[in-house]
């Protein structure tokens, strides 16, 4: 078998000169690259650049100025088909013990496909590998002939293929695998007979004659093997592209980090591995190194994910190793606590390693700075793409136990801080005389000790459920919402229980249920919060929410001569606009929310306790406390619909609602349209649609907030009819 060191890349970039004007076809644009360019960057996935031979035609120059010197180049003067092409490499390719031809214009073709072409053409030990698809309508590829037995006989071009060869779906797609010696002999022999062109495929009825082993590797995408060849080629490409780049799955199975809306995310085994973790907090040390910043050291903390400790484990290894001070905690922690730790400690970062709501098979890792802000978009990209350049060798470490035997991991236990200062924030004593039977659920994340103690030391009647640890999470997300709480519901109804509780997997985000066990949506909890905190405690001060959060906060805010302010979804955008407006309150409809005066990050123990507190001290019920708030607000209604994201619908959907040049949702005007997140339409009375794809799921999430339930309804499926998703009715 070759060696693979001698593996060579043939890149066959002699085609047609010219699509328009001056531009030669293999330089047409395509995305924010060149057709040619992912031809090559597949290349370079495979062999180093002084191992990529690129045949180019007579006008060359800008494809040799655009490519740079890297290369070889290979003149075709006459154009006489891709095994004349290939004859012109030859002795650029002396050395070559496996050659691998790619043509120029077929850029989507996935490095994946063609290592498996290279391995099977190995283990095969065959002579000539062709790559082959089954098509799903007719194409201009050569169509494969095969003998009783299934071995290949022959490629029979699309021109010259009878009606029953035309009727074969598997075609040639243009990459190949040979060993050189048989393939020149082969070329050699084509090229004496009396015709003009010599094709590439034209070997294979020679190489079968003369006793070769010539085999195939199928490829199952379609939509690998579209070449580039007019305008519609290009945008069709283009097309495909993008879904790639969005592709929910692609970049686990590609093992790349990408930081969404709260933080990294990966499946545990695919994107999340020790290796990433690694990688990426090499990457947040060389930061903190360019930066001077090393002295002030990180703060790692975790939750009860499976693989939480060990990651956080690996990542204090190395920073360790790079001479950077690390405080890890003793044992799981809710994120807001790791948080709170980070900002006493003052530390360059904190690292929470959590997936929060996502579903048990995931993990991830949320880095914060020392207020608590969770990085914003441009420093999490930075970080992201060092991270995914890095490969083994650059990580440096040093084993957990020399590092703390050395001093520079220090194991510290910051829960009676915390505690402490969440009870500062809270009348623990209008909480104690006030006698409340309260029961939690937290999930089996990371919220009972805290929360627990919280509530004790405030003498509630405290009931808790779901405290054990469970990796698993009973089966579920950890998520909680309405259908996840039904047991929590229950237990209220059937016990006489002032108020229900229940926090998120690392307990950043919290739910709340009324003494009937009845679920109060984090909307209506942000309007009681933001009514008490000014009515009650005489508190001044604008709110922040995101653009899927209610607009009864805006009603509520200008009801106290006060401003709301509306950010894209992820809590760094709640948390700078807090710090730019001195926000009284801040919070999402998903679950979370802070308050001025604490960290700037989401902290569902705090949350609790201050629902706990209202009721304490304005002696209500939630039922009584949300009639005033809607007394002063009046009602929206909220209708929330997730629905699976394919990659075709995070192309389609944005390029649908621009092509419609919607005036009007169902038979409501629109006053404005906003794509600062998603897509959300604003209409009249705080009435509005929003369409946006989760940046923590491959989910497409519509919400319409209106006068009515059914009017809201009908915003949602107004929504589901524009992108396709439903017929109008």
């Amino acid at each position: 078998m070759p060696d693979r060191s001698t593996l060579r890349v043939l890149i066959l970039a002699a085609g047609p000169s010219h699509s328009r004007g001056d531009t030669p076809s293999l330089l047409r644009p395509l995305g924010e690259k060149r057709v040619i360019d992912y031809v090559v960057a597949n290349a370079r996935a495979l062999v180093p650049p002084e191992h990529i031979v690129i045949v180019v035609g007579r006008e060359s120059l800008p494809m040799r100025e655009h490519l740079g010197p890297h290369y070889t180049y290979i003149l075709q003067d006459e154009q006489r088909g891709t095994g004349h092409a290939v004859l012109q490499a030859r002795d650029a390719v002396a050395d070559a013990g496996e050659l691998l031809i790619l043509y120029g214009d077929t850029p989507l073709l996935r490095v994946q496909s063609l290592r498996g072409l290279l391995n099977r053409h190995r283990l095969k030990a065959a002579a000539l590998t062709l790559m082959t698809a089954v098509a799903p309508s007719p194409l201009r590829y050569g169509r494969i002939v095969r003998d009783a037995r299934g071995h290949i006989v022959d490629v029979i071009e699309e021109e010259e293929a009878s009606h029953a060869v035309q009727a074969i779906r598997e075609v040639n797609v243009g990459a190949y695998a040979a060993r050189p010696e048989p393939l020149f002999r082969a070329l050699e022999r084509v090229a004496a007979r009396p015709t003009r062109n010599v094709h590439l495929t034209d070997t294979v009825h020679a190489l079968v004659r003369a006793g070769e082993r010539v085999e195939s590797y199928r490829i199952y995408d379609p939509e690998e093997i579209v070449g580039i060849n007019t305008e519609e080629d290009a945008q069709r490409a283009l097309f495909i592209l993008q879904k790639r780049q969005l592709r929910p799955r692609r970049v686990e199975e590609e093992s790349i980090i990408h930081f969404g809306t709260g933080g990294w995310r990966a499946i545990i085994g695919e994107g999340f591995t020790m290796h990433n973790v690694r990688r990426l907090s090499q990457s947040l040390a060389n930061r903190l190194i360019r930066a001077g910043l090393e002295e002030r050291g990180v703060l790692i903390g975790y939750d009860r994910r499976f693989l939480s400790d060990r990651a956080a484990v690996a990542a204090a290894e190395v920073f360790a190793g790079n001479n950077i001070p690390v405080i890890l905690l003793q044992e799981d922690a809710p994120t807001p606590l790791i948080t709170y730790a980070a900002y006493v400690e003052n530390v360059a970062y904190g690292l929470a390693f959590t997936a929060s709501h996502n579903p048990p098979e995931y993990n991830g890792l949320k880095v914060f700075h020392a207020d608590g802000s969770i990085l914003l978009d441009e420093e999490s990209r930075e970080i992201e793409e060092e991270a995914n350049r890095l490969g083994r060798e650059d990580v440096v470490k040093v084993e957990l136990e020399v590092a703390r035997n050395a001093g520079i991991v220090r194991m510290e236990d910051y829960t009676n801080a915390y505690v402490d200062a969440v009870e500062a924030q809270v009348d623990m004593r209008a909480i104690r005389d006030a006698g409340l039977k309260v029961i939690i659920d937290p999930m089996h994340g990371t919220g009972h000790l805290t929360l627990g103690i919280v509530l004790t030391e405030a003498r509630c009647r405290l009931t808790v459920i779901h405290e054990r640890r469970d990796p698993l999470f009973g089966g579920r997300s950890p998520a909680p919402n309405l259908e996840a709480l039904r047991l929590l519901s229950t237990y209220i109804q059937q016990g006489d229980y002032d108020l229900g509780l229940a926090t998120d997997g690392d307990a950043d985000r919290i739910a709340i249920l009324d003494e009937q066990g009845r679920y109060i949506h984090t909307n209506d909890i942000l309007l009681l919060l933001y009514a008490y905190l000014h009515d009650v405690r005489g508190e001044r001060g604008p709110v922040v929410r995101n653009v899927a959060t209610t607009h009864l906060l805006d009603r509520l805010a200008a009801h106290y001569g006060e401003q709301a302010f509306e950010v894209p979804v992820g809590f760094k955008h709640i948390a700078a606009a807090m710090k730019a407006h001195n926000a009284l309150l801040g919070g999402e409809s998903s679950g979370g929310l802070t308050i001025r005066g604490h960290i700037l990050g989401k902290d569902g123990i705090l949350a609790a306790a201050l629902i706990v507190e209202m009721l304490a001290k304005t002696g209500k019920r939630i039922s009584r406390l949300l009639e005033e708030v809607y007394e002063i607000t009046g009602r929206l209604y909220v209708v929330e619909e997730n629905i699976p994201a394919t990659p075709e619908m995070k192309v389609l959907v944005p390029r649908r609602v621009r092509e419609a040049q919607v005036d009007r949702v169902a038979s409501y005007p629109v006053r404005r349209i906003s794509y600062a997140d998603g897509i959300k339409f604003y209409l009249d009375n705080d009435n509005w649609l929003l369409l946006r794809f989760s940046g923590t799921e491959p989910l497409l999430r519509i919400f319409a907030e209106a006068d009515t339930p059914e009017k809201a309804q009908e915003l949602v499926r107004w929504g589901k009819e524009l992108i396709g998703l439903e017929e109008a009715t």
